[in-house]
């Protein structure tokens, strides 16, 4: 239907002349949003740190797990019998080898000490009349003014009064120890447990009544398996660029439970006579210096030792190795700057750094961080970044 017909002729031209006009502007408004849709699709190139693939050697460390205990470990116990009546020490405390801890209740001692000092001067008296019974018969045996039996008998006696002399000074000696075992010491320098006793409790030679351990220095005791022992045996000699290793020469570290590295490195001292059969495992005895007594028996903690050498070690950032369902891959930046991924075989960690044992070439460029957000063929700006190697 054409309503033109119903206007005069400068209306109807009017019309067509607005009808252009939006026309054009309507398409001036599609091309512009044309051109802001192409210019809001064009991403830039993303920038990438890369690092370069180390090689290099690199020593290999081992953990395992020690318990720590006191160098020395000494339980306090009474030689003697009787009623706890008084404790010297506070517990927890550092005490001194020697030193008074508990005291035994000591009357019964010496009235003891007093009734063999009393049977001693006896015996010294009867002692001393036998040897005049001696001296003053012994000519008159001779001059047969009596009979020589009787002076026999009077040598008896003197030998056997010399013999009580020596069993009384003896029962002194003992009573004289017993009375001192009143006083219960301690046996090494150390820190002192808590009381197993009370004061008023009867004690014997069974009863424990503390312990005290010395804990400067302080052992940490760790099993190794039996294969790990002879592998570490076999790599004791193994040197790399003037370093030589020294499995039982090396320094030692503890790491704490809280995952902190104890500041004093300690040494290895010993391996146990024999591999337990029940375990295959062989235990290792280390030392690390206490000072302040902080380390204390029970503690747990990881024995940290160098056990090897891995010549030409391949080297990365951890962070540039993502892992995904139990694989482990990596994002290589080629030199045409495009992304490649690949996948490796990571093996020990040394520091901040991982050992590629597969999948990597010396000196190739790697994405040092968040490999999980590039894909395959993408196109970045490397931005080369310097790390470090080995650590602590």
């Amino acid at each position: 239907m054409n309503y033109a017909i119903r206007f005069p002729f400068g209306d109807v031209l009017r019309l067509r002349i607005g009808a252009v006009f939006l026309a054009v502007a309507a398409l001036g408004i599609f091309v512009s949003g044309c051109n802001k849709s192409q210019a809001t699709t064009a991403t830039p190139v993303p920038e990438v740190v890369v690092a370069t693939v180390e090689q290099r050697d690199v020593p290999v460390y081992s953990e395992w797990v020690g318990t720590l205990d006191g160098y020395v470990n000494a339980q306090i116990r009474p030689q003697v019998s009787g009623y706890i009546i008084k404790q010297n020490y506070t517990e927890g405390s550092l005490v001194r080898k020697g030193q008074v801890l508990f005291e035994i209740d000591p009357r019964p001692f010496t009235a003891a000490l007093d009734r063999a000092k009393g049977d001693l001067a006896q015996a010294q008296a009867q002692l001393g009349k036998s040897t005049l019974d001696v001296e003053r018969d012994t000519p008159l045996a001779e001059a047969r003014a009596i009979a020589k039996s009787q002076l026999d008998n009077e040598v008896q006696a003197k030998l056997g009064a010399r013999a009580a002399v020596e069993s009384a000074k003896a029962a002194v000696e003992q009573a004289e120890l017993n009375l001192e075992w009143t006083k219960v010491t301690s046996l090494v320098d150390g820190i002192a447990g808590i009381a197993q006793v009370q004061i008023g409790n009867l004690v014997g030679p069974n009863s424990v009544l503390t312990s005290v351990s010395q804990v400067e220095p302080i052992k940490a005791y760790f099993p190794i398996s039996e294969r790990e022992y002879v592998l570490v045996q076999k790599e004791s000699n193994a040197t790399s660029s003037k370093h030589t290793i020294r499995f039982f020469g090396n320094p030692v570290e503890l790491i704490l439970t809280d995952g902190s590295t104890y500041p004093q490195k300690g040494k290895i001292l010993l391996a146990d006579r024999q591999v337990d059969p029940n375990t295959g495992t062989i235990r290792l005895v280390a030392a690390f210096p206490n000072p302040g007594n902080i380390l204390r028996p029970g503690q747990y903690g990881r024995v940290r030792v160098e056990t090897s050498m891995k010549k030409g070690a391949l080297l990365l950032p951890q962070s540039a190795v993502a892992q995904s369902q139990g694989s482990y891959q990596v994002a290589i930046v080629g030199s045409d700057h495009k992304v490649s991924m690949r996948r490796v075989k990571p093996g020990e960690t040394v520091g901040t750094m991982w050992v590629i044992d597969e999948g990597l070439k010396p000196g190739e460029q790697v994405a040092a961080e968040g490999p999980q957000k590039l894909r395959e063929g993408s196109l970045v700006t490397p931005k080369p970044v310097h790390h470090s190697g080995e650590g602590s």
